[in-house]
């Protein structure tokens, strides 16, 4: 599929074994895309590694819009990593994040985007009262303890962190997708833990959320697996190959640079005294060829280095 320039909002659509619930979730989404303009709206479906004929399905719901695309992970890595995945493929200014089944009412999408004017990351919080109420009072009290375990090893003072729906502007998200580590269901977490480390501002959007039944996710297992990684992470060391470029360099011929190394999904982080053009951790061979290009300076890049700059999608 082409470029198209007008593209200005992405929607990305993380789906694991999801065809029983991907039209559902498309009904509940459609009179918002119709609100958002199709033409300048993407979708974008993440099929990580379903065992399901979920990549099919997704065709038939969301095939007939003018911009979307589908990609189907070779196994299942995690929502996590096929979320980063989304946004690095993602073409719009802003970036939502959003279940399968739209269990977030999509129609508080827009004021999800007007709070991305605000601040840099913009996701749904189902809070009332300073908690999430679910159905279940087991549930609830769980909710409240995880937030508790969240707060002790991330430091974050997001309340609702596993919202089904997140909004990014581009840059942003892709430093974040770049830097992050963690593939399954902790790397919420792990998004707001790096935007508290860079000094990214936050604006949480209050949202309604429906109980939506058929998930596959399994709740003890994931608990498990989540409270492992909280444990990891201010302990993980987070640092990435990057170009170190001449401050103000264009846009354009960096862009150009990356499509001969066929890079894809980097970030440009601007810089008074110099710009750094951020790679995936695998992508250092490549980015030889484009530091040449660019005569830039290849070399290792801490979490501290991108604080104080301003992010730009390549």
């Amino acid at each position: 599929m082409s470029e198209v320039v007008g593209v200005t909002t992405s929607i990305v659509i993380p789906a694991y074994n999801e065809s029983q619930r991907l039209a559902n979730g498309y009904e509940r989404l459609r009179p918002v895309l119709d609100q958002l303009r199709t033409e300048s709206t993407e979708v974008i479906v993440i099929d990580d590694g379903s065992s399901d004929d979920t990549l099919h399905v997704a065709h038939d719901v969301y095939g007939h819009l003018p911009e979307r695309l589908f990609v189907q992970q070779p196994r299942n890595l995690g929502k996590g990593a096929a979320v980063r995945l989304g946004i690095a493929l993602a073409r719009g200014t802003n970036v939502i994040a959003a279940d399968a089944d739209m269990a977030i009412r999509p129609a508080h999408f827009p004021e999800i985007l007007q709070a991305l004017k605000i601040a840099p990351l913009a996701p749904g919080s189902r809070t009332n009262e300073g908690r999430i109420h679910y159905e279940s009072a087991l549930r609830t009290v769980a909710g409240g303890i995880f937030h508790g375990l969240v707060r002790h090893y991330a430091g974050t003072q997001v309340r609702d962190t596993q919202c089904g729906c997140k909004g990014f502007r581009l840059g942003p998200a892709r430093l974040l997708g770049l830097l992050g580590m963690i593939d399954r269901f902790a790397y919420d977490v792990e998004m707001f833990y790096l935007a508290d480390q860079l000094g990214l501002a936050v604006k949480p959007v209050t949202v309604e959320w429906d109980d939506v039944a058929g998930s596959s996710v399994k709740v003890s297992r994931v608990s498990r697996n989540m409270l492992g990684d909280l444990r990891h992470l201010k302990r993980t060391h987070y640092e990435n190959p990057a170009i170190e470029l001449e401050p103000g360099i264009e846009t354009r011929i960096v862009r150009d640079a990356t499509r001969q190394g066929r890079l894809q999904g980097l970030v440009l982080a601007r810089g008074e005294d110099h710009d750094l053009l951020v790679l995936p951790r695998e992508g250092a061979l490549s980015g030889l060829s484009v530091a040449t290009t660019l005569k830039g300076r290849l070399r290792t890049a801490e979490l501290h280095e991108y604080r104080h700059r301003d992010f730009e999608a390549v």
